[in-house]
């Protein structure tokens, strides 16, 4: 007698997803790369998060230049510099302008796992992330029981010792950006880097304006830590001119800031952002070739 068969179908396994994407993990021994979910899954450009991860899969020393991602990937100068803005923005990345003995400025390039802020050491290599230690537990004792030989502690000092006009700046913060909300202890510790910049001749406008523009999307952090990094590595303003009257010399050009360069990453001296004259040139040659 034959077997009996069923034509019913089968059940899905328990725990399988119906829908979705179901990964098929393979555990691998060399040539990966690790990087946290919260680049990979960052919301925004798709270019961002790709070059994001093909930098951490390159060795140190490698040239992360925009010329050199171009070669590597299919989009253009515009949408690879736009990424590189955006880590540079969100702690991912960081430029540094260099001075070497000879004279000459060079720029190099820091990669960090994790967003970079407040309490990293600017000049020298980053170091790795520490983990968070657990908060300590605290045993409230009633008064009557404290020993009576114990002195009184003195309590921190509140926003009343700080400078009133620095306090009213970081306090506006949010009227720009809702996300810039200080605690009493953020607004005391940043304080003192807002009074300096006001005593070095700053508008409180203006320092609302260099604080608050080109924030990331997403803080994964505290926006204190993004404020202290800003107010730490923004250089102070030269102090104004002193009147032709009083030094008797006539007026000079002023001196342009530094820019790095889109094209090939050195600096120049431009009013704003752009190309260096040797890249303006490149490209100006290679459309006339083109059109010829």
């Amino acid at each position: 007698m034959a077997d009996l068969q069923s034509n019913a179908r089968l059940r899905a396994a328990a725990g399988t997803p119906t829908t979705g994407v179901i990964h098929i993990r393979t555990r691998l021994a060399a040539d990966f790369t690790v990087i946290s979910n919260a680049l990979a899954q960052r919301r925004g450009s798709a270019v961002t998060v790709g070059v994001a991860a093909y930098i951490s899969s390159l060795p140190d020393g490698s040239s992360v230049s925009i010329t050199a991602l171009c070669e590597h990937f299919s989009e253009g100068e515009i949408l690879i510099s736009r990424a590189l803005r955006e880590l540079e923005a969100a702690g991912y990345l960081e430029r540094r302008r260099e001075r070497l003995p000879s004279g000459q400025i060079r720029t190099r390039t820091f990669f960090y796992d994790v967003p970079w802020g407040d309490g990293t050491d600017p000049d020298g290599p980053p170091e790795p992330p520490r983990p968070r230690k657990p908060p300590a537990v605290e045993t409230i004792t009633p008064a009557s029981t404290a020993p009576p030989d114990q002195p009184n502690e003195p309590e921190p000092a509140g926003l009343s010792d700080a400078d009133p006009q620095a306090v009213a700046v970081l306090a506006s913060l949010r009227r720009v950006d809702p996300r810039l909300i200080l605690s009493e202890r953020e607004a005391l510790r940043l304080a003192p880097a807002v009074g300096e910049w006001l005593t070095a001749g700053v508008a409180p406008a203006q320092i609302t304006a260099l604080l608050t523009a080109r924030l990331p999307d997403r803080f994964l952090t505290r926006p204190a830590g993004i404020l202290a990094f800003r107010l730490r590595e923004t250089p102070l303003p030269a102090p104004p001119p002193l009147p032709r009257a009083l030094t008797g010399h006539t007026d000079r050009p002023a001196v342009l800031p530094f820019q790095t360069c889109d094209g090939c990453e050195r600096a120049f001296r431009a009013q704003e952002p752009g190309r260096c004259r040797d890249c303006r040139d490149h490209a100006v040659r290679g459309g006339w070739r083109a059109a010829g």
